[in-house]
Parts: structure tokens; sequence; C-alpha cells
């Protein structure tokens, strides 16, 4: 379902929505990757509705172009462009849009892919939210120096040719128990079963302790 959003400077902005069945467990924000909200990522927020969470996805890019949707990787160098576009404190205020939109369903979560790795990260330093995990964030390393105000969880490719180990390290030396790593490349999630699974069921674990069970 498409929703519009408005951010607090009044800048609107599409997503993607995915309602559960039955009384939902909370909400989560499901942030995009540098393609933008794929069908990949709407795939991702019907699996979590399909878990009890609403699940909503922002269009990032909209500030820049909207519709903002590359489904090839033949497309790589213009969502890269956007992806370099993006200016942090605007992704705050369209990110705490879909935050809030979401708080009727209870506590809220982030969950991110790729460069929404590193928002939902950023997400957890700057908003009120119950929870964040991470997928394979390059931004993540730069923010170390600051405490997030919720739980988080990072996962990350052994082999990702964005992301050195040296910066995984980093990450795992001040979230040891929190960090993550497989035996796969960059955006395990969609192109790694076996990586993905475990990956997704350490993510439904950590949103049900921090986010809570489904009401009855």
């Amino acid at each position: 379902m498409l929703l519009m959003l408005t951010a607090a400077d009044g800048h609107r902005l599409d997503a993607h929505f995915a309602a559960p069945a039955g009384k939902a467990r909370g909400g989560l924000v499901v942030v995009q990757e540098a393609f933008g909200v794929t069908e990949y990522v709407k795939r991702v927020c019907e699996f979590f509705a399909g878990e009890g969470y609403a699940a909503l996805a922002p269009a990032l890019y909209d500030r820049q172009q909207r519709n903002a949707v590359y489904e090839s990787h033949d497309d790589l160098a213009q969502a890269r462009k956007l992806r370099a576009g993006l200016v942090w404190p605007d992704v705050v205020k369209d990110m705490a849009a879909a935050v809030e939109r979401l708080r009727q369903y209870g506590p809220v979560g982030v969950v991110g892919y790729c460069v929404g790795g590193s928002v939902a990260f950023l997400a957890a330093l700057e908003l009120q939210i119950s929870g964040a995990v991470a997928y394979y964030g390059r931004d993540v390393v730069e923010w170390l120096d600051r405490k997030p105000r919720c739980p988080v969880m990072f996962h990350f490719g052994e082999r990702d040719h964005l992301i050195p180990m040296a910066d995984v390290e980093k990450v795992r030396r001040v979230y040891p128990k929190e960090t993550h790593v497989y035996p796969a490349g960059h955006g395990f999630d969609r192109e790694d079963a076996e990586s993905s699974r475990l990956a997704r069921r350490r993510t439904l674990d950590f949103f049900q302790r921090h986010l809570g069970s489904r009401a009855a």
C-alpha cells in the first residue's frame, strides 16, 4: 500500500506500507538500499508484516527525485549518485515522519539495508525508537563516537567489497555482542539464503526482546 508522509519541514514523501494480520506487536521502519524502495524492499516489508509488525518503507530519494527506483545493477551509477546526494539532517526528518506514523501500532524499531543500514544506526542516534538493526551500513563506522538512544544490532558480510573488515572490527570492538559477521558479500539478505535466514532470525529475536511480543 502506498502512503504519503509529511516531514517536519513540510516535505512530502512516499512510503510503502504493509499491515500485519490482527493486532500489531509494534512498528518497523524498513529503510531502503541504494536502489530505492524496490520490489525487494517491499518484500522485506511483507516479511515483517507476516511476523506481526506494521512495516513502512519511506522513499528517501524523494527530495532529489520522485519514484527513483532501480531494479537492475545496470542502474548502479544513478543509484550511487542519489545515495551520495542524501543530506543526513533531511534523512532524519524523513525518518522521524515514518516513525511517528507508526506510533499508533506500539513501540517502533528501525531495520535498514546498505545505505539503509547506515540510516538505521543514525535513527538510533537521533530518534526516540525502541531498537535498530543495521545491515551492512558503510557509514556506521564514522559515528562510533556517538551513543545510541536504544539497543542496536549490526550484520556484516566478511566478503563485502564496500566495507573493509577493518571497519567491521571497529564496530565489533564497540558492540562485541551485537555485531554479527556472515560468510557472504554485500547485500546478502537478498543474495545469500543461508546468511539471510540466520540474520533474519537474529533480527526477529532482537525486535521481540526490545519491541515486545504480539499483544493478545
